[in-house]
């Protein structure tokens, strides 16, 4: 489903690039997938942070390429309501600093709304699950929390707390909206096996990849390759 929300936000020669996307293996966790993308979205920026980026500016999932910008984020899944306090197994994050994203209340940029993507409205033809109501999260079987830790600095002088602020509001978006299609997806990849899925999203992934260079190229906006990051 991250596959389909990266294109259906792929349009105007920005969007989401998968540079790559293969099986991996992880010193602590064992075997899984690794992918790396490259993230076009200059216009969509404001523009006094336009004027710290070039023209076509890119981020990948492991390294952001604006001078004295670093974003992380990480992210665990757990079969709970998001109930522990302690999901990446070091420090506990401060309770002040915790956001709860509620995917069936908290409201989205209106640009974003779709009534088939509106959880009150929402069943499942395959699983006969929804529509959500209110108190679902103590009240739901089956039911998986997605944590995500997000990490942001922006080391310049007098817009590091703005250029912070404005990440972490646009990075909260980004992930309540997908997380809401997710679920009111769920008919699209319920019960498909692993193989299907990597088949779907590599169908996907070249689908984004084609749009979005032949759309570079008919606006003349041809991208600048930038270092790589070579962990």
């Amino acid at each position: 489903m991250i596959s389909k929300h990266s294109h259906e936000q792929s349009s105007g020669g920005e969007g989401v690039e998968v540079v790559r996307n293969e099986p991996d293996t992880h010193p602590q966790y064992g075997a899984g997938q690794i992918t790396e993308k490259r993230i076009y979205l200059s216009s969509k920026l404001p523009s006094w942070i336009r004027k710290f980026v070039p023209m076509i500016f890119y981020v990948t999932e492991k390294c952001s390429f604006i001078p004295r910008l670093n974003i992380r984020i990480e992210t665990r899944f757990e079969n709970n309501n998001g109930s522990n306090e302690n999901v990446f197994g070091d420090s506990p994050t401060p309770r002040e600093s915790v956001c709860f994203l509620d995917i069936l209340s908290d409201p989205i940029p209106e640009k974003h709304y779709k009534k088939s993507e509106d959880l009150r409205c929402w069943v499942s033809d395959k699983t006969g699950r929804g529509p959500l109501v209110d108190g679902w999260r103590n009240n739901t079987k089956p039911i998986m929390c997605s944590y995500k830790r997000v990490e942001c600095s922006f080391e310049v002088y007098g817009f590091q707390g703005r250029t912070e602020d404005f990440i972490h509001k646009n990075i909260r978006d980004i992930l309540l909206v997908g997380h809401r299609q997710a679920v009111a997806w769920v008919d699209e990849w319920h019960g498909m096996s692993l193989e299907g899925v990597r088949e779907f999203e590599k169908r996907l992934q070249q689908e984004t990849n084609s749009k979005l260079k032949s759309e570079h190229f008919d606006s003349g906006k041809i991208p600048t390759r930038g270092p790589r990051d070579p962990g």
